[in-house]
């Protein structure tokens, strides 16, 4: 299937993503601060990127932004999942370069949907 890059300095939310997507037939990488995901996404090639926002360092907006900015990685898929559930925290999230936005905690149903739909199947 798809290598998906979980980016999240949350053990608990790293480990529940994972194992949604290893049962889906996904292989997960995992990077823990947005800029650890910057520094490896070019050399991992990720189908697509789960990115978390409130992480210390670059954040997950800021990683988003650079991601998208980034000739080499533009075209990779970024799906935000957090824990910010206003309205202004998606509108942002898709203004820095996310294709869609997800509410933790993350329920496995929406999670797969989502993914499906940015993989394009």
């Amino acid at each position: 299937m798809a290598r998906v890059m979980i980016v999240d300095d949350s053990p608990t939310d790293v480990q529940n993503i994972r194992s949604i997507l290893v049962k889906a037939g996904h292989q997960a990488i995992e990077a823990t601060t947005g800029q650890d995901a910057l520094d490896r996404i070019k050399t991992e090639k990720p189908d697509c990127v789960i990115m978390d926002v409130v992480m210390p360092g670059v954040n997950g907006f800021q990683a988003t932004r650079q991601l998208a900015r980034d000739p080499a990685t533009s075209k990779i898929p970024i799906l935000v999942v957090s824990s910010k559930n206003q309205e202004s925290d998606r509108m942002w999230a898709l203004r820095q370069g996310a294709k869609d936005y997800l509410v933790k905690p993350v329920k496995e149903t929406e999670l797969l949907t989502k993914l499906k739909a940015l993989l394009g199947g």
